[in-house]
Order: structure tokens, then C-alpha cells, then sequence
């Protein structure tokens, strides 16, 4: 039985990794920003055990772990949870900017660096879910593309320094996903949500656990996931 640590799985593409793993048999541990949402993720989960750290303040996720039992071994990372605000350069407050770089880029470092010991101990894997912004930024996707710039290279950087210890690393772009965030993108758009037009979460959710799956004879370094024609 394989153990998995993922963020995100209260709604979304992570909800659905997260149902997976646990239909499959496997120990599930899921990240909450607090009690009330850790409580909230075990009644949708039963199964599933909760870590409590905001991934906002990821300067107290140190402290949050050290006070709670972790895994012993992780088998898989799995980074699903981000946060977007759309808005010109101009008229981007430092607000919107500290939050994204938070939640989007320095927490999954942060959240990485400490479990690094249980994913080298199982020679796991770890998997960013980027973006399509991570590719290529576009007008008024300033902050959230350039955290997942970000993101793209700490992979990558990640990927070279723990090819040694067995690790391996994956970086997921989905181009636009029927989610909760893709109805909330839209909203700021002004434009009309059709989740029909976009990549189903269940699709996005095999890519991932493709990568984890796979055979360890092989590695998948980067997988891009782009709506159907």
C-alpha cells in the first residue's frame, strides 16, 4: 500500500486525485489550512488521515508539522492547490502578489523541504500541478503566471539535486480545467462559464497519477494537458 501527501483536495482536480488514491486502497494524507477544513476533507474522506498548515503563511509550516504526527514514508507529494487573481500589472496590489507567491510557489517549496526525508526514505515522487501560465504569461495573468515561472524552475532545479537520492519529479500543465478556480477565472474575465468547453478534473487527475504510477525504470519530467479538439 502506497502513502500519498496532497494539497488541494477540497475541490477540483485534487478532490479528484484524492478520491482515486482512496478508492485504490491507498493511505491518503491531506493538507487543510485548518481544524475546521482538516474536519470537513475526513467527513468527505473517511479514510483519509489530515495535516493542518495554511499554505498562505508557509513561514509556519515548520511549526504547524512539529506539533502533529507525520508520515513515516510518502510514496508521493502531490502539489494540487493554487490560487489566482487576474489583473493588470498597474493595478496588482503587493497584497495579491505576496498571497499568490505564497500559496503557488513558496509553499510547495516549503511544504517539500520538509518532507524531503519520507519521499528519499520510499523513493517517491513528487508532482507540481503548474499550469498553462507557467508556459506562457498573457495580459492580466502577471502574479499567477510569474508563480508558476517559478514553480516550473524550482522543479527543475529539484529534479537535478534529488535525481541522486532516487526522487522523482513532475511538473502537470493543464490548460484550462472545469474547476471551481476555472468558474471564478471566468467571472473576472466577464466572460460566460461553460465547463463543457474545457478539460474535464478526472483528466488532469490521470495525468497525474500516470506519473506516479509509472514503472520506476522511467521518469515523466514534464506532461502538458490541453482541452480536446
Amino acid at each position: 500500500m502506497a502513502t500519498h501527501l496532497l494539497t488541494g483536495a477540497g475541490s477540483g482536480i485534487g478532490a479528484v486525485v484524492a478520491q482515486r488514491l482512496v478508492e485504490r486502497g491507498d493511505e491518503v494524507w491531506l493538507l487543510a489550512r485548518d481544524a475546521r477544513r482538516a474536519a470537513q476533507l475526513r467527513e468527505t474522506f473517511p479514510t483519509a488521515r489530515t495535516l493542518v498548515g495554511d499554505l498562505a503563511d508557509p513561514a509556519k509550516l515548520s511549526w504547524a508539522f512539529g506539533h502533529q504526527t507525520l508520515p513515516v514514508t510518502l510514496d508521493s507529494l502531490l502539489h494540487v492547490a493554487g490560487v489566482v487573481e487576474l489583473g493588470h500589472v498597474a493595478d496588482t496590489p503587493v497584497k495579491v502578489w505576496q498571497e499568490t507567491l505564497a500559496v503557488n510557489l513558496v509553499a510547495p517549496a516549503e511544504l517539500t523541504r520538509l518532507l524531503l526525508p519520507q519521499l528519499r526514505q520510499a523513493r517517491g515522487s513528487i508532482v507540481f500541478v503548474n499550469s498553462g501560465a507557467g508556459q506562457a504569461a498573457h495580459a492580466e495573468w502577471g502574479s499567477y503566471a510569474a508563480s508558476k515561472f517559478g514553480l516550473r524552475a524550482m522543479a527543475d532545479s529539484l529534479r537535478a539535486e534529488e535525481a541522486p537520492n532516487g526522487v522523482r519529479v513532475t511538473t502537470v500543465y493543464p490548460g484550462r480545467t472545469a474547476t471551481p478556480m476555472q468558474q471564478k477565472v471566468h467571472q473576472q474575465e466577464g466572460r460566460e462559464y461553460d465547463p463543457s468547453r474545457w478539460i474535464a478534473p478526472e483528466s488532469v487527475a490521470t495525468a497525474i497519477l500516470t506519473a506516479v504510477d509509472l514503472p520506476r525504470d522511467a521518469s515523466l519530467t514534464e506532461l502538458t494537458v490541453r482541452p480536446g479538439q
